[in-house]
């Protein structure tokens, strides 16, 4: 009899206290630009180098997590997260902001290290990152209806993300020394990275797929406000429920599980975000804007949880999911200015082409590796399960 499954609520704290700065991208890129001397370029560098900065810390962190101790560089990131957007918050120099942002974003990625390193020693990787990704659509969706009530102003959403940080301290406590038990060195292969192709290969997709994700996320707010002609409130209400839809969307995926593999949720939903992308970036009105924001934000969690569930189970040390979290995060940082300069030079719907287009050709690399990843397990079983029965045959 199976023991029963714990969950663990400091990974998932974790989890989301990591991945809400990307999350809230829109209204903190808009809020910069209204609340500050800024132009909208101008803001958008401002978000991807706060991404870069959280990109940056992932890489440096990956096989690190357990020799600093999981512990410690947690309440290091939160630290960072809470001084970086709380001193970007209390300011309006825009200088102190940029070093604010790039502070936080660091303690941002440092934490979503030690998320996705704990996540991948996990029994069960999937489960523990859609409940991650619950937690955070259901606080950036909150805050999204939450903060155009606040007042005009770049102070709110980062604000939000420095408290977030601050909440999650407590539960540092409760983490391990290690994340993950030290495997014998022929089990793990010294410290070579397993499956290295297919590694290497989803980590060179992921940035183009983030990138154009952040590409339409970044900009979204500005699509909504000047193209769709909407007010600030109603552009809020329908991020707040696209992101509410996306928790539909988390659970859908949780209930379901492994049962479709991992290649048709990437591949197929890859290819509808594609179309979500290209409907949302020509919206004239609010219908049009609603159908492909709620629409694509179902799509996307579900997509997400998948892809970090597979980076997880190359390497259970959790190694290729901070790789591929921070390759992923490489795109996140560009986004922002990617759309900014395709939306100025070609206008929205036009970049909303480009980018469907994009999204398309990376799809075919993200599906393969899902598809490697499970012919070599089903292989591995058959090999295993061959080996036990000739054992019992010579035992007999």
């Amino acid at each position: 009899m199976s023991a029963p499954r714990t969950t663990p609520w400091p990974l998932v704290a974790l989890f989301t206290a990591g991945y809400l700065a990307p999350y809230l991208l829109p209204t903190t890129v808009g809020r910069l630009q209204s609340g500050l001397p800024l132009s909208a370029t101008q803001a958008g560098a401002i978000g991807s180098a706060l991404l870069l900065s959280s990109a940056t810390a992932g890489f440096l962190l990956a096989s690190r997590v357990d020799r600093v101790g999981p512990r410690a560089l947690a309440r290091t990131g939160l630290l960072l997260a809470v001084l970086g957007y709380g001193g970007a918050a209390l300011t309006t120099h825009v200088p102190a902001v940029i070093a604010g942002a790039v502070a936080g974003g660091f303690g941002s990625g440092t934490v979503t290290a030690v998320a996705a390193t704990g996540i991948a020693a996990q029994r069960d990787p999937h489960r523990t990152t859609t409940l991650g990704l619950l937690g955070v659509s259901a606080l950036a969706g909150a805050v999204y209806l939450t903060v155009p009530h606040l007042g005009p102003g770049h102070a709110q959403p980062l604000a939000a993300i420095a408290l977030t940080a601050l909440a999650v301290w407590p539960l540092t406590a409760r983490l391990s020394p290690r994340t993950a038990p030290v495997l014998p060195r022929t089990a793990t292969g010294g410290s070579r990275l397993p499956h290295l192709r297919s590694g290497l290969l989803l980590a060179a997709a992921m940035p183009c797929w983030s990138a154009v994700q952040n590409s339409l996320w970044g900009v979204s707010g500005r699509i909504g406000l000047t193209q769709a002609q909407l007010s600030e409130v109603t552009v809020g209400a329908v991020f707040a429920v696209a992101l509410g839809a996306g928790l539909l969307g988390v659970v859908g995926a949780g209930a379901l599980g492994p049962r479709l593999g991992q290649a048709l949720p990437i591949g197929l939903g890859t290819i509808l975000i594609a179309g979500c992308i290209a409907l949302s970036a020509s919206a004239t009105d609010l219908t049009t804007f609603a159908s492909g924001e709620i629409a694509w934000n179902v799509l996307y969690p579900v997509v997400l949880s998948y892809v970090i569930g597979l980076a997880a189970s190359l390497d259970p040390r959790g190694r290729w999911a901070v790789l591929v979290g921070s390759a992923s995060s490489l795109g996140t940082a560009v986004g922002p200015m990617t759309g900014s300069l395709l939306a100025a030079r070609a206008g929205f719907p036009a970049m909303g082409t480009i980018l469907a287009v994009a999204l398309l050709a990376v799809a075919v690399p993200l599906t393969a590796v899902a598809l490697r990843r499970r012919t070599t397990t089903v292989t591995a079983g058959a090999a295993f399960a061959d080996e036990t029965a000739v054992r019992l045959d010579v035992a007999a």
